[in-house]
Protein backbone atom coordinates (compact mmCIF):
# COMPACT_ATOMS: atom_id res chain seq x y z
CA UNK A 1 0.00 0.00 0.00
CA UNK A 2 1.18 3.50 -0.88
CA UNK A 3 0.88 6.42 1.24
CA UNK A 4 1.28 9.73 -0.06
CA UNK A 5 3.11 12.34 2.15
CA UNK A 6 1.37 15.96 2.63
CA UNK A 7 3.29 19.00 1.24
CA UNK A 8 4.33 20.12 4.74
CA UNK A 9 5.97 16.68 5.05
CA UNK A 10 7.43 16.64 1.75
CA UNK A 11 9.26 20.45 2.50
CA UNK A 12 10.01 18.98 6.06
CA UNK A 13 11.71 16.25 4.24
CA UNK A 14 13.63 18.41 2.13
CA UNK A 15 14.65 20.86 5.35
CA UNK A 16 15.88 17.92 6.62
CA UNK A 17 17.92 16.84 3.32
CA UNK A 18 19.03 20.22 3.18
CA UNK A 19 20.36 20.63 6.56
CA UNK A 20 22.64 17.58 6.25
CA UNK A 21 23.90 17.98 2.16
CA UNK A 22 24.15 21.65 1.90
CA UNK A 23 27.11 21.98 5.01
CA UNK A 24 28.28 18.51 3.54
CA UNK A 25 28.86 19.38 0.40
CA UNK A 26 29.87 23.20 1.17
CA UNK A 27 32.42 22.00 3.53
CA UNK A 28 33.62 18.93 1.59
CA UNK A 29 34.54 21.54 -1.03
CA UNK A 30 36.38 23.51 1.64
CA UNK A 31 38.27 20.90 2.82
CA UNK A 32 39.22 19.77 -0.58
CA UNK A 33 40.73 23.51 -1.15
CA UNK A 34 42.33 23.32 2.26
CA UNK A 35 44.40 20.45 1.73
CA UNK A 36 45.81 21.12 -1.60
CA UNK A 37 46.67 24.60 -1.03
CA UNK A 38 44.61 25.97 -3.72
CA UNK A 39 44.53 29.70 -4.65
CA UNK A 40 47.57 32.41 -5.09
CA UNK A 41 48.94 31.98 -1.93
CA UNK A 42 50.58 28.38 -2.82
CA UNK A 43 54.12 28.77 -4.02
CA UNK A 44 53.77 26.69 -7.08
CA UNK A 45 50.59 28.47 -8.38
CA UNK A 46 52.28 31.88 -7.44
CA UNK A 47 54.86 31.59 -10.01
CA UNK A 48 52.69 30.63 -13.15
CA UNK A 49 51.66 32.55 -16.07
CA UNK A 50 48.09 33.82 -15.63
CA UNK A 51 46.05 33.70 -18.60
CA UNK A 52 44.36 37.25 -19.38
CA UNK A 53 40.88 35.86 -18.37
CA UNK A 54 41.73 34.76 -14.68
CA UNK A 55 39.77 36.43 -12.60
CA UNK A 56 40.71 38.83 -9.09
CA UNK A 57 41.80 35.28 -7.15
CA UNK A 58 38.68 36.29 -4.50
CA UNK A 59 36.33 35.26 -7.54
CA UNK A 60 36.61 31.45 -6.74
CA UNK A 61 36.53 31.38 -2.98
CA UNK A 62 32.92 33.55 -3.67
CA UNK A 63 31.67 31.80 -6.58
CA UNK A 64 32.77 28.22 -5.41
CA UNK A 65 31.23 28.80 -1.96
CA UNK A 66 27.72 30.15 -3.65
CA UNK A 67 28.04 27.00 -5.99
CA UNK A 68 28.50 24.29 -3.52
CA UNK A 69 25.34 25.62 -1.55
CA UNK A 70 23.27 25.61 -4.95
CA UNK A 71 24.07 22.02 -5.42
CA UNK A 72 23.53 20.80 -1.89
CA UNK A 73 20.13 22.29 -2.47
CA UNK A 74 19.96 20.85 -5.57
CA UNK A 75 21.14 17.42 -4.04
CA UNK A 76 18.38 17.75 -1.34
CA UNK A 77 16.04 18.38 -3.55
CA UNK A 78 16.63 14.37 -5.43
CA UNK A 79 17.03 13.01 -2.37
CA UNK A 80 13.75 13.90 -0.91
CA UNK A 81 12.09 12.60 -3.44
CA UNK A 82 11.71 9.37 -2.52
CA UNK A 83 10.14 6.94 -4.97
CA UNK A 84 10.73 9.14 -8.07
CA UNK A 85 11.81 7.78 -10.97
CA UNK A 86 15.76 8.14 -11.91
CA UNK A 87 16.00 9.08 -8.56
CA UNK A 88 19.30 6.60 -7.52
CA UNK A 89 20.66 6.97 -11.19
CA UNK A 90 20.60 10.72 -10.34
CA UNK A 91 22.64 10.90 -6.93
CA UNK A 92 24.96 8.03 -8.21
CA UNK A 93 25.97 9.93 -10.79
CA UNK A 94 26.09 13.23 -8.97
CA UNK A 95 28.21 11.31 -6.30
CA UNK A 96 30.81 9.99 -8.41
CA UNK A 97 31.23 13.85 -10.60
CA UNK A 98 31.61 15.32 -6.86
CA UNK A 99 34.12 13.06 -6.26
CA UNK A 100 36.28 13.94 -9.27
CA UNK A 101 35.37 17.64 -7.97
CA UNK A 102 37.20 17.13 -4.95
CA UNK A 103 39.81 15.34 -6.50
CA UNK A 104 40.40 18.26 -9.02
CA UNK A 105 42.24 20.99 -6.47
CA UNK A 106 44.58 18.17 -4.95
CA UNK A 107 45.74 16.87 -8.52
CA UNK A 108 45.93 20.74 -9.84
CA UNK A 109 47.20 22.81 -6.77
CA UNK A 110 48.85 19.89 -4.29
CA UNK A 111 50.48 17.39 -7.20
CA UNK A 112 50.93 19.87 -9.84
CA UNK A 113 49.51 17.72 -12.43
CA UNK A 114 47.98 20.31 -14.95
CA UNK A 115 47.09 18.24 -17.69
CA UNK A 116 45.65 15.23 -15.53
CA UNK A 117 43.63 17.79 -13.66
CA UNK A 118 42.01 19.54 -17.21
CA UNK A 119 40.88 15.49 -17.85
CA UNK A 120 39.50 15.42 -14.50
CA UNK A 121 37.47 18.47 -15.14
CA UNK A 122 36.58 17.39 -18.75
CA UNK A 123 34.75 14.62 -17.15
CA UNK A 124 33.62 16.33 -14.29
CA UNK A 125 31.48 18.71 -17.14
CA UNK A 126 30.52 15.12 -18.89
CA UNK A 127 29.16 13.96 -16.09
CA UNK A 128 27.30 16.80 -14.98
CA UNK A 129 25.86 17.10 -18.94
CA UNK A 130 24.55 13.70 -17.82
CA UNK A 131 23.21 14.80 -14.16
CA UNK A 132 21.15 17.81 -15.51
CA UNK A 133 18.70 15.98 -17.41
CA UNK A 134 18.90 12.80 -14.39
CA UNK A 135 18.25 15.82 -11.51
CA UNK A 136 15.63 17.14 -13.83
CA UNK A 137 13.31 14.50 -14.09
CA UNK A 138 12.99 14.09 -10.84
CA UNK A 139 12.61 17.89 -9.94
CA UNK A 140 13.18 20.36 -12.70
CA UNK A 141 14.22 22.98 -10.20
CA UNK A 142 17.32 20.51 -8.98
CA UNK A 143 18.13 20.66 -12.83
CA UNK A 144 17.51 23.89 -13.63
CA UNK A 145 20.37 24.37 -10.04
CA UNK A 146 23.04 22.55 -12.09
CA UNK A 147 23.40 24.63 -14.70
CA UNK A 148 24.74 27.76 -13.68
CA UNK A 149 27.64 25.06 -12.41
CA UNK A 150 27.81 23.86 -15.61
CA UNK A 151 28.66 27.23 -17.03
CA UNK A 152 31.56 27.51 -14.50
CA UNK A 153 33.01 24.23 -14.96
CA UNK A 154 33.08 25.12 -18.65
CA UNK A 155 35.25 28.48 -17.60
CA UNK A 156 37.08 26.92 -14.80
CA UNK A 157 38.15 23.72 -17.96
CA UNK A 158 38.74 26.83 -20.37
CA UNK A 159 41.31 28.64 -17.46
CA UNK A 160 42.81 24.70 -16.74
CA UNK A 161 43.94 24.79 -20.45
CA UNK A 162 44.64 28.33 -20.87
CA UNK A 163 47.27 27.61 -17.68
CA UNK A 164 48.54 24.52 -19.34
CA UNK A 165 49.22 26.43 -22.94
CA UNK A 166 50.81 28.89 -20.57
CA UNK A 167 52.90 26.98 -18.45
CA UNK A 168 53.84 23.42 -19.98
CA UNK A 169 57.38 23.50 -18.11
CA UNK A 170 55.52 23.67 -14.86
CA UNK A 171 53.12 20.33 -15.89
CA UNK A 172 54.18 17.65 -13.18
CA UNK A 173 56.74 20.20 -11.63
CA UNK A 174 57.98 19.69 -8.26
CA UNK A 175 56.75 22.31 -5.84
CA UNK A 176 59.35 25.35 -4.73
CA UNK A 177 59.93 23.35 -1.96
CA UNK A 178 58.21 25.88 0.59
CA UNK A 179 56.53 24.89 3.70
CA UNK A 180 52.55 24.76 3.17
CA UNK A 181 51.29 27.09 5.47
CA UNK A 182 47.40 26.00 6.74
CA UNK A 183 45.26 28.97 8.30
CA UNK A 184 42.61 28.08 10.88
Amino acid sequence: MRYLASPAQLRASLLRWSLFTVPTVLGLGFLSSLVSNAGPENPWFAELSKPSLYPPPATFGIVWSVLYVVIGFALAMVASARGAPSRGSAMAVFIIQMVLNLAWSPVFFAFHQMAVAFGIILAMIVLTLVMVPLFWRVRPVAGALLLPYLAWLCFAAMLNYQFLALNPGADGAPGSGAVVRVKI
